[in-house]
């Protein structure tokens, strides 16, 4: 696997770019000109856990990307469909990794390529502070695994998760990546929505178990609420969400929803805990909490609109309308 474009040069995207530009031919493929022509002027520095400089290349344009052997699908859920779909011919004949939070986006990729599709599932974070500096902060596994239902060969998967150890990145090529994709589906489910609904990052609070009224109860809650129906689902999990919250409740990060609720932009609910109430209906387990934070994430969108309806509607009566 020697050319590898990253499809979406967020945080997550950018460290994939980043690490990977030093063992292979990177390009991304990113939404904005100004980003393009930064990323080609001056390439990406990573800082924090790692630290260096690399070249890459950057497009906008989908007519301007060459054939690849692996990509790496690093927006978020929501964007998905409309990446994949622009850039989906230049995979065909080679591997798409899906490092999205939740589930769902393997099979959007999959409609739109006749490659190989990857299931990823990742728990490394970073922060990005500008289009050509990121910085590394929790330098945890990728887990990669094959997509079932496109018969993906390990062999694939494993050489997938090569290139990025050979990159210095951290990578684990599993047999059955479905455990592990609910572990951080869990994990994700509960931390950004309880983030977006306090308005507080993944902070000590999301831990926290002394006083009645504290947040880690209902973090707790959560994840007990979604092990249950990933039991439920057949799915033993790679690893403990609990555990997980536990390390990332000291990095005090702005979780991914939260930045979409303060700039008003859609959520990735539907794949977190909109995935698991539906699932749990599915299989006929309860899970109140997980319904009961998606439906509110849900209704917060909705009063973005509802807002505006308003005021329109105040100014056109003051205008004697």
């Amino acid at each position: 696997m020697k050319r590898v474009c990253i499809l979406g040069c967020g945080a997550i995207g950018s460290l994939y770019a980043a690490h990977l530009a030093r063992v292979a031919e990177v390009w991304t493929f990113v939404r904005r000109e100004d980003q393009e022509r930064a990323l080609n002027r001056d390439g990406l520095r990573v800082s924090g856990k790692h630290s260096f400089s690399v070249s890459l290349k950057a497009t906008t344009r989908a007519d301007a990307l060459p054939d690849f052997d692996l990509g790496i699908v690093a927006t978020k859920a929501t964007q998905v469909e409309n990446v994949i779909a622009a850039a989906s011919g230049h995979f065909d004949h080679g591997a798409v990794i899906s490092a999205q939070n939740g589930l769902g986006s393997e099979e959007i990729i999959a409609e739109h390529t006749r490659g190989q599709v990857i299931r990823g599932t990742t728990f490394m974070s970073g922060t990005r502070h500008s289009d050509t500096h990121v910085q590394y902060e929790l330098d945890t596994a990728t887990w990669l695994g094959p997509f079932e239902p496109r018969a993906t060969p390990f062999s694939t998967v494993k050489e997938a998760a090569d290139l990025m150890v050979a990159s210095g990145l951290e990578a684990e090529a599993l047999q059955d990546a479905r455990p592990a994709q609910w572990s951080k589906l869990i994990f994700s489910a509960s931390v950004n929505s309880v983030s977006a609904l306090t308005g507080l990052p993944h902070s000590p609070h999301f831990a926290q178990q002394d006083e009645f009224y504290d947040l880690g109860y209902l973090l707790h809650e959560l994840m007990e609420e979604g092990k249950r129906v990933a039991a439920a689902a057949g799915v033993k999990l790679h690893e403990d969400p609990w555990a997980m919250n536990k390390i990332g409740a000291t990095t005090n990060h702005p979780t991914s929803m939260l930045y979409d609720i303060r700039h008003q932009l859609p959520t990735e609910v539907d794949f977190l805990s909109g995935a698991i109430a539906r699932e749990a209906q599915r299989v006929g387990v309860p899970a109140p909490l997980h319904t009961a934070v998606y439906r509110l994430i849900k209704g917060r969108e909705a009063s973005w609109s509802f807002a505006d309806e308003n005021r329109a509607l105040a100014a056109h009566s003051k205008d004697g309308g």
